[in-house]
Formats: structure tokens, sequence, C-alpha cells
């Protein structure tokens, strides 16, 4: 039969509420690590505790993307014959951040409960307004929100009966906590330009919206977006890119001479005109002026003759084909 434990009165449903005026108590606490959560480490960190652990939790300097703080508690089967034997508590404001060992602390309780009887255990804590964070039969969301000022944290496990045997002061418990990130990331745009045409102006649209400050990094919902660069003195881009959510996207774009282009392709023994001009390399990309211009290739006594009318800032392909059609017939 499962023993029957009696839990302080003083224990109440997880719930922050930091409207109210809240009062610094003073703690001693067993600290087995100083945990950090940030943006570069989305799947988070974890740590081992006992029945009277207790951990601190930081956070990152690039909050940008950050809705909250998901705290998993995983116990250990047999504690389930031991419920209402341990209570977990969550502080905020520590007048310092303990190094790990025993530390007398100041902070302020946010919440106090009896540890679940059940095995995992997910707590998921808002720190920004519009957190969009629901509980549900797998996640409980306290009420209220825990300014990122408030951090570090201090998660605590401990007992709430006396005379706990010796399974208890064995049990290993697992915390592992990580940053609930929004759908959003970024990109910044990194123009190069060429060494002839330095610093000319340009306009860059994303998802065919116009960017004010385009030097500036994008916070975009993740997913694939569109960008676009036009302009009168560098050729115009168009591509696709993918924002991943919390991070930043950088991508260069080589801003090219907007002069128009033509590739040819021809044979070997093809000679190529432009404007009655011979072509020495018909290899290399041909740059000519807007306009209107004549091709002619020319295969021994054999030549033929095309306008081609250019526009700034395009590339042309321009091939000549020899077939032969073979038919049949009756």
């Amino acid at each position: 039969m499962k023993p029957r434990y009696v839990v302080l009165a003083c224990l109440f449903c997880l719930g922050i509420n930091i409207q109210g005026k809240l009062y610094a108590e003073s703690i001693r606490a067993l600290i087995a690590g100083n945990l950090e959560i940030a943006l570069d480490n989305p799947g988070g960190v974890s740590i081992p505790l006992s029945y009277i652990s207790s951990v601190t939790i930081n956070l990152g300097q690039d909050l940008r993307f950050f809705r909250g703080v998901e705290l998993e508690l995983t116990a250990p089967q047999t504690y389930l014959d031991h419920y209402g034997s341990l209570a977990i508590g969550l502080y905020a404001n520590l007048n310092t951040t303990p190094s790990p060992g025993i530390a007398d602390l100041e902070a302020q309780q946010i919440s106090f409960e009896p540890m679940p009887n059940k095995i995992q255990t997910i707590y998921q804590i808002p720190i920004k307004a519009s957190h969009g964070l629901r509980t549900n039969p797998y996640i409980s969301v306290p009420t209220g929100i825990v300014s990122p000022s408030s951090f570090p944290l201090l998660f605590r496990i401990m007992p709430v009966i006396k005379g706990l045997n010796e399974e208890i002061e064995s049990m290993l418990f697992h915390l592992h906590i990580k940053p609930i990130l929004s759908n959003e990331g970024g990109v910044k745009i990194n123009p190069r330009y060429p060494e002839q045409l330095s610093g000319k102006p340009f306009v860059v649209l994303i998802d065919d919206m116009v960017i004010e400050n385009p030097e500036e990094e994008q916070i975009l919902k993740e997913g694939t977006h569109h960008l676009v660069i036009l302009s009168e003195d560098y050729r115009n881009e168009s591509r696709r890119f993918l924002v991943e959510r919390g991070k930043i996207l950088d991508i260069t774009v080589e801003l090219q001479d907007p002069t128009p282009i033509i590739i040819f392709e021809a044979p070997e023994n093809a000679l190529i005109y432009v404007d009655n001009e011979l072509l020495t390399n018909t290899v290399k990309p041909y740059l000519v002026e807007p306009g209107r211009h004549e091709v002619k290739f020319q295969m021994s006594d054999y030549s033929i003759i095309r306008p081609l009318t250019v526009q700034k800032g395009k590339t042309y392909r321009v091939a000549l084909t020899v077939d032969i059609t073979v038919s049949e017939s009756e």
C-alpha cells in the first residue's frame, strides 16, 4: 500500500503572480549548478538533481526571439510511491548568483507546489507579453509573466515531511531547461559593390514590401521569403531565402555592373561579329551598350545576320545552331 503524507498547508498550485508586491525571504540552498539558456543553444541544457537540490536559471544576452522558458522535470518511477513527500519552488530576484554548493540567498518566492504525481512534469514560464503559451494536459503555463529583469531564477526541490526514507534520499531527478522561441527569425543583407560603382543607391524589397533600413537586421516569420533589389546603377537581383526560427541569416549580395551582357554559343569554326567587329574571344561574355546592335555569324561562305536590341542590366544568350532534318516519303 502506498504511504500517505500530509503536505504542509502553505502549498498552493503553481501560479506566478507578480502583480502585487513580493517580499524577499532568506533561503539556504544546495546549489547543484548554474544553467544558462541562450539563442545559440535552442536545445537547452540538463542537470541531475537530488531531493534537496537547487539550480539557478540564467538568460543569455539575446532575447529577441524568446517567448518563455520551458522546465521539464523527470522523476524516477519509484517517486510515485512517495507522492506528497517533496515540493518544488521557484524564486526570482536573487540578490546574487551563487556558486555550486551551500548558499545563503535573498529571493522572492513566485511559486510553490507539491511535486506532481507523475514521471514527467513540464512548465512553460512566459517572459514577455503576447507569449501565446497555453496550458494543456501535458504542459502547465502559470498565470502572469516573469520579466527577464527578474532572472536568474532559483528552482528548488525540497522535502515537506519529516522522516524521509533512504529510497527518496537516493533518488535522482533530471531537470531540462530550454528557451521557447517565437516563430520568427531574421535576415541581414550585406551588399558588395563593384569597384567602379561603389555606394550607388538601390531599393530592397522583401515579399514585395520596401525595406526602409536595409542595412539593419530584418525580423521575419520563419519560412520562405522573396528578396528583390532594384537599382538604376546595378543589375536587379531576385532570389528566395529561408528564415529559420530563432536564427539570423546573412545574405551577401554581389551587386553587379548593369552593362548588358551577350553570351554566344556557336560551333568552334564560326566567326562572330558584333556591329561588324570580329570577336577574338567568343567564350568570354561580351559587354555592350544598351540599344540596337547587329550580330553576324559566319561559317565559310555561309553567314547569317540578326538584329538585337539590348537593355540595361540584362543578359542575352545568342546561339547559332546547325541542324540536319531527315524525312522519309513513299
